[in-house]
């Protein structure tokens, strides 16, 4: 069982940044794919970054240009730093690990983007 804790949620102007962190309990967390999801409002959680133990990362195109996902595996850290944020940004923001058919969601936390 892994456990992810979210912070670094809240409010922010549009153009402002913010830096979510994830907190993961496995004690083989450098073998996880790590992830970053959101969901909106009304909508379906998707997917917005990924990256796995080596470093290479996936970004949807929404995001590419502006977010910036990262792992410290040390730290058993994951995180997604966020620049020029936009109104269709807001979200619930999920942390997200999976390591084979296993897979394991934090509680999310909130994004709010609005002047």
């Amino acid at each position: 069982q892994v456990q992810l804790v979210e912070s670094g949620g809240g409010l922010v102007q549009p153009g402002g940044s913010l830096r979510l962190s994830c907190a993961a309990s496995a004690s083989t967390f450098s073998i996880y794919i790590m992830g970053w999801y959101r969901q909106a409002p009304g909508k379906q959680r998707e997917l917005v970054a990924t990256i796995i133990s080596g470093g290479s990362t996936n970004y949807a195109d929404s995001v590419k240009g502006r977010f910036t996902i990262s792992r410290d595996n040390a730290k058993n850290m994951v995180y997604l730093q966020m620049n020029s944020l936009k109104p269709e940004d807001t979200a619930v923001y999920y942390c997200h690990a999976k390591r084979v058919v296993n897979e394991y969601w934090g509680q999310g936390t909130q994004v709010t983007v609005s002047s």
